[in-house]
């Protein structure tokens, strides 16, 4: 096969992969609904990246107006498209600033290039803004993610494609600065173009396929937080707190103690027949609120049923867990409910207690808590109880 007939191919190649690729995303934005702006707007960046590259491939067949800025400004717009949606992926929140900031520049630095003269300003111009956009979205994937705690190496793999073709790009716009002579033409039939498409078309192809894993990534994690959460207040549900508490209990004989705080608000049926069940709805959530600055992150906050809570403070003693209570306690009885023009008082009563050598098992300790906690329900409520 010759080289201008290689250089075709390839290029073909990678226009029907990004065509397919926007068509794979686009049914699962309108068909799978599995995050459907995320992955209309990847549709929409590989729509973009197959485009640029059928103008680019007609060049000189047709006219430079309609082939030269806006091929360019659809390849920017489809890095600036694959920035927007790569921290959407993770955190639903889409990069479109420095997305936007990126496309306009460029364009407006290729519309005040003049129509005679060398390509390798129209080059430098696309590929530094793509090798920048492609590096910004590797660099919040990367921080996204390990603010998940996924493992470092996941990360890295998950990463990689991405800041691959940052750096694809910024050999390209390197090549044109350092070769000024050379025509900055992508089918122009050279050894680097050769490398340069067979680069994009692998890239191409892995970075929809990660992306791709992103997505389905995040519906799995989004189905185990349904089934984990309580649904009102998205602390642990009963089940994934007993679960909790076990890999507590498991290594408390390893030497790793534990206490566990229960909390259960007072007269809460009272507030309910009082103010209706929204009102209940929103002192639940209010409790769950104010305590939240008194937990750290390796501490699990479960709801075990109606009105009735439980904190697990890994690493804690017994004092430890009554100087976290009290001050649990202090918060919720300085914040009362604000409903419908009224202020209703808030308290709620806590039982504490902690793993001991002869606990076959968390359930022992819960029941201790439980215990105190009907003590300080009998010593008048509001009250800290060991």
């Amino acid at each position: 096969m010759s080289t201008v007939a290689q250089t075709q191919t390839l290029l073909s190649a990678t226009v029907l992969l990004t065509t397919m690729s926007a068509m794979v995303w686009v049914g699962m934005a309108a068909v799978a609904r599995v995050s459907p702006r995320a992955s209309w707007t990847l549709a929409a960046a590989n729509a973009s990246a197959a485009l640029a590259l059928m103008l680019h491939g007609l060049r000189g067949l047709w006219s430079d107006l309609l082939t030269m800025w806006p091929a360019d400004v659809l390849s920017i717009s489809a890095f600036a498209l694959l920035r927007a949606a790569v921290p959407a992926i993770i955190t639903r929140r889409f990069g479109w600033r420095s997305a936007l900031a990126v496309v306009g520049a460029g364009a407006l630095g290729l519309a005040l290039l003049p129509e005679e003269g060398p390509r390798q300003a129209q080059a430098r111009i696309v590929n530094a803004a793509g090798a920048l956009l492609s590096l910004l979205a590797a660099v919040d994937a990367y921080r996204h993610l390990r603010g998940a705690q996924m493992p470092l190496r996941t990360v890295l793999l998950l990463v990689a494609p991405l800041a691959l073709i940052a750096l694809l790009l910024a050999l390209r716009g390197l090549h044109a600065l350092m070769h000024p002579d050379r025509l900055a033409n992508l089918m122009q039939p050279t050894g680097f173009n050769h490398g340069f498409l067979w680069g994009a078309l692998l890239l191409a192809l892995l970075q929809n396929a990660t992306l791709a894993f992103l997505v389905l990534m995040r519906l799995v994690l989004r189905i185990r937080h349904l089934t984990e959460h309580d649904p009102l207040t998205a602390v642990l549900n009963r089940h994934a707190f007993n679960q909790a508490l076990e890999a507590a209990h498991a290594g408390s004989r390893r030497g790793r103690g534990y206490a566990l705080v229960m909390i259960d608000m007072d007269r809460f049926k009272h507030l309910n027949d009082s103010l209706g069940h929204a009102a209940g709805d929103a002192a639940l959530l209010q409790l769950v609120r104010e305590l939240q600055p008194c937990l750290r992150e390796v501490d699990r906050f479960g709801r075990l049923g109606g009105e009735e809570f439980c904190v697990l403070l890994p690493g804690t003693d017994l004092v430890g867990a009554a100087l976290v209570a009290e001050r649990m306690r202090g918060l919720i009885d300085a914040a009362p409910l604000h409903w419908q023009g009224r202020d209703w008082p808030l308290s709620a009563s806590f039982g504490i207690a902690e793993a001991e050598a002869g606990d076959a098992c968390g359930e022992a300790v819960l029941g201790r808590a439980d215990a105190a906690l009907y003590r300080a329900k009998g010593q008048g409520r509001n009250v800290v109880q060991a």
